[in-house]
């Protein structure tokens, strides 16, 4: 008996038909089945600990798996034992289990890398159910973590950000999300005033204690700050993988993205750079300035 067979075969009437493609949920299934049978630790995250956390239903032809990067060549194994592949997508952050019927992504850190996964993702993990089958799920705080960072022309991932701590504000770990952010902390901040703004009826409901705090890092930074690494730097980098290449390309800024500031390689940036305008060529033509090399060419005065 194969492993679809295993998971499917004691399962009650199925809720999901007709709200995802047959072929697309026996791949979510059988990979699921697979990797619960040979007992690799992994997380759902995505469109399923979303509605998990806030409530909201949504069906996407991907399904977000979290795993460790040391597991990878065990999720490999167990994928061609399925009859699957699993591939690397993006050196740094992602491999993916690709057909015709959908995608999986192995997600072990983030385009940005600046949101690793790590074994704390797992501690504060939450109890779930998926497909009718028990999994663990993404914790609400590293969800509003990699989500914060998400501000694509094509994707912005604020609305999630904004419904996560509408459902969830008071029961946050709000001093691992501080942490979380370490000095990226004005994303948050940012994210926070948006949401008083968006639900300016709950705004109470995030503890005074994470506003007095971030404000009064904020009113600390009025001054100029005479760091020439910082005048020269730019962090949006961090948030949107084609929007800022004009700066770090011809204006002479330097990419957040790369150490003391980011974790990233330049390798790795011109492969994500590369990957990104592959995605957007079917939909419009690469602009003049993101076609040039990333390195910059002036710094600013």
């Amino acid at each position: 008996m194969s492993d679809l067979e295993r998971t499917t075969a004691t399962l009650p009437a199925d809720p999901w038909a007709g709200v995802i493609p047959r072929e697309t949920l026996d791949l979510y299934r059988s990979v699921l089945g697979g990797l619960l049978e040979r007992d690799v630790p992994f997380l759902v995250g995505g469109a399923y600990a979303l509605h998990r956390h806030t409530g909201l239903e949504r069906h996407t032809r991907d399904l977000d798996l979290f795993v460790l990067r040391e597991t990878l060549p065990r999720i490999a194994s167990a994928a061609r034992e399925m009859g699957l592949e699993a591939v690397e997508f993006s050196p740094h952050w992602l491999w993916k289990i690709t057909t015709e019927a959908g995608y999986v992504d192995l997600i072990y850190g983030s385009g940005n890398g600046a949101a690793p996964m790590d074994e704390e993702w797992f501690t504060h993990s939450v109890e779930g159910e998926v497909f009718g089958m028990p999994v663990r799920l993404v914790p609400a705080e590293e969800m509003i973590w990699s989500k914060s960072f998400i501000m694509e022309r094509e994707r912005f991932d604020g609305a999630d950000v904004a419904h996560l701590l509408l459902e969830r504000a008071e029961t946050l770990d709000w001093a691992r999300l501080l942490r979380r952010f370490g000095p990226h902390w004005r994303v948050l901040l940012a994210h926070l005033t948006v949401f008083g703004y968006v639900y300016p009826g709950h705004r109470h409901r995030v503890p005074p204690f994470v506003m007095r705090e971030l404000l009064s890092r904020t009113l600390d930074e009025v001054v100029p700050d005479s760091a020439p690494a910082l005048q020269t730097l730019c962090g949006g980098t961090l948030l949107s993988r084609s929007q800022y290449l004009i700066d770090v390309c011809e204006r002479g800024y330097r990419d957040a993205r790369l150490p003391p500031f980011g974790s990233m390689s330049r390798a790795e940036i011109e492969e994500w750079t590369r990957l990104a305008k592959e995605e957007s060529a079917d939909d419009a033509p690469a602009s003049p300035s993101s076609s040039r090399p990333s390195t910059p060419e002036r710094r600013p005065s």
